[in-house]
């Protein structure tokens, strides 16, 4: 019998044991609201936003500094090219990245026109400038090295054209080399095919002709991008400029409404000052007439009674 209970008991507890799966679902943390940016945590802070933004901006400088090399790398090929189907493989690639590259620079410039809109004042508006002014600094500074890379190539393209015409005519004056390596309304074009027709060596003539034709595309796609680049950098140099001016009127506005905030401070002391002043007159006022008013009273019994005597009554 004490057996049965026994073991009537230990099935009780058995099956009034917890389960572990959720046990241990109950003893797990809860995710803290700011770990997923959903809570008050940085996700939401304007400030972090702007930062986070800002070092995205500098990572795509850097990717874009890094096309600028690479596009220096084609051009250098491009001169150097032994064979045409080289010389079209790496005109191809170069494209694309000229491509590639001017994409790049439009979205950063985007990017940075949407970082520098004024936030208004307060204690975190110099450190926003401070950081914008680096960004857009090394953005310029890369469109400018990207401009100087193209007229360093287009100049060589240039000399490259001119030592190519010379090999068909040798004797060629400088304005014939001028409007060659120019191409001003193709009148280069047809300078150099008229040299072709008394060239005595035929086979080098038309390899020249053919390389001065691709070098008037690359030399007119240079120019193009530096076009694309001058007017990018003239709108930075803008976008400072009337940055700068709503700065500055901002901080005007700012210290006008602090300026205009201490004075009605200043203010509304002077008018306590007289209201207390006031009411402590009225109190002073309020008690010398009492006085007043009793001494007028004492003097007014002290009149009567003076000519309205007390008369003793006789005893007889």
């Amino acid at each position: 019998m004490g057996r049965d209970r026994l073991a009537a008991l230990r099935a009780q507890r058995q099956n009034a044991a917890p389960d572990p799966g959720q046990g241990d679902y109950e003893m797990q943390a809860r995710p803290s609201p700011s770990a997923n940016g959903t809570g008050n945590g940085t996700g939401t802070d304007p400030l972090s936003a702007f930062y986070a933004e800002a070092t995205a901006i500098q990572d795509s400088i850097q990717e874009f500094d890094d096309n600028v090399t690479r596009i220096a790398e084609f051009h250098s090929r491009s001169l150097n090219a032994l064979d045409d189907a080289a010389t079209q493989a790496n005109a191809a690639q170069l494209e694309r990245l000229t491509d590639e590259t001017r994409q790049l620079s439009n979205n950063l410039a985007s990017r940075i026109r949407a970082l520098e809109k004024p936030s208004g004042a307060g204690p975190d508006a110099q450190i926003r400038k401070n950081r914008i002014d680096v960004v857009r600094t090394k953005f310029m500074a890369t469109l400018q090295r990207y401009q100087d890379v193209e007229r360093q190539y287009r100049q060589q393209y240039r000399q490259r054209v001119e030592r190519q015409f010379k090999i068909v005519k040798p004797d060629a004056t400088p304005e014939e080399v001028a409007a060659v390596v120019n191409d001003d309304q193709g009148g280069g074009s047809q300078i150099f095919a008229q040299a072709l027709t008394s060239s005595n060596r035929y086979g080098d003539s038309r390899a020249a002709y053919r390389e001065v034709q691709e070098r008037h595309q690359d030399i007119r796609r240079i120019e193009q991008t530096l076009g694309e680049l001058a007017q990018l950098f003239n709108d930075m140099a803008t976008l400072l400029g009337e940055q700068e001016e709503k700065i500055d009127a901002i901080e005007t506005a700012a210290a006008g409404v602090a300026h205009d905030t201490e004075g009605g401070q200043k203010h509304t002391e002077v008018a306590v000052k007289h209201a207390r002043s006031a009411r402590r007159k009225r109190w002073i006022c309020f008690w010398l007439t009492i006085i007043i008013i009793l001494a007028a009273v004492g003097i007014g019994v002290g009149v009567y009674f003076s000519q309205h005597p007390i008369k003793s009554s006789s005893s007889g």
